[in-house]
């Protein structure tokens, strides 16, 4: 009597390597970068042009959509605190409520973004400012960032890289050691990150896997016949 062993179909595997590779990168780590690892081609937005006092909350320059989560009136275009090392008017500055979020919707994915900052202070701080990326709606890491002398005012650069694409980012500061912060130089793009080695290892065993059960089905299927 002939008969065909029955089993799950391709298609299901296929998946399951999907999904594990998903959840690899969904895991995935975020590391800092100085502001020498962008590649050309990267974005850069200095604010050049506009006028002071111009609201930062709903402004869109550079394809980058601003917006504050305490509203109108806080953070506005300025050219406050003056030159340091990574910020040059005109530039963001905060000029009520500093506690809020500071949110870029990217116009497009990318897996490394930076931007120069200065905070209301002369002194050393840790945690001056926080980035975290979000994917849609999904975490995906964040990182805290130290300010020191620059060489006046408190600041420095603060750049992240991800191996998960990122389309929207969260700024924050701390406004418990610092009343005021100042934006400037906000840079993103893609620095096609390799992926993790345990994501390439997944993605080999995977793919050894299927070509396995493709020969193992094939060999059941001629001794039926």
């Amino acid at each position: 009597m002939k008969y065909r062993m029955r089993s799950k179909p391709l298609w299901a595997l296929s998946s399951c390597l999907v999904l594990a590779i998903s959840a690899s990168t969904a895991r995935s780590q975020v590391i800092a970068v100085g502001s020498g690892s962008f590649p050309l081609g990267s974005t850069l937005i200095t604010f050049l042009g506009l006028v002071d006092g111009t609201e930062v909350n709903g402004l869109l320059i550079g394809g980058v959509l601003f917006s504050y989560s305490i509203g109108n009136g806080q953070v506005i275009i300025d050219g406050g605190p003056g030159v340091t090392n990574n910020v040059a008017p005109p530039n963001i500055v905060s000029v009520g409520n500093n506690a809020g979020v500071l949110t870029l919707l990217l116009p497009g994915f990318s897996d490394i973004f930076g931007f120069g900052f200065a905070v209301l202070s002369t002194a050393n701080l840790l945690n001056a400012t926080t980035i975290t990326l979000f994917s849609g709606a999904t975490n995906i890491g964040a990182l805290s960032y130290g300010a020191s002398p620059d060489p006046g005012f408190s600041g420095g650069f603060a750049g992240i890289q991800s191996v998960a694409p990122f389309n929207r980012v969260q700024l924050t500061f701390n406004s418990v050691s610092a009343p005021a912060f100042a934006v400037d130089n906000v840079r993103f793009g893609n620095a096609n990150v390799v992926p993790e080695p345990a994501t390439l290892l997944l993605v080999g065993t995977g793919l050894g896997a299927i070509a396995a059960f493709r020969r193992r089905r094939r060999a059941l299927t001629n001794k039926a016949d």
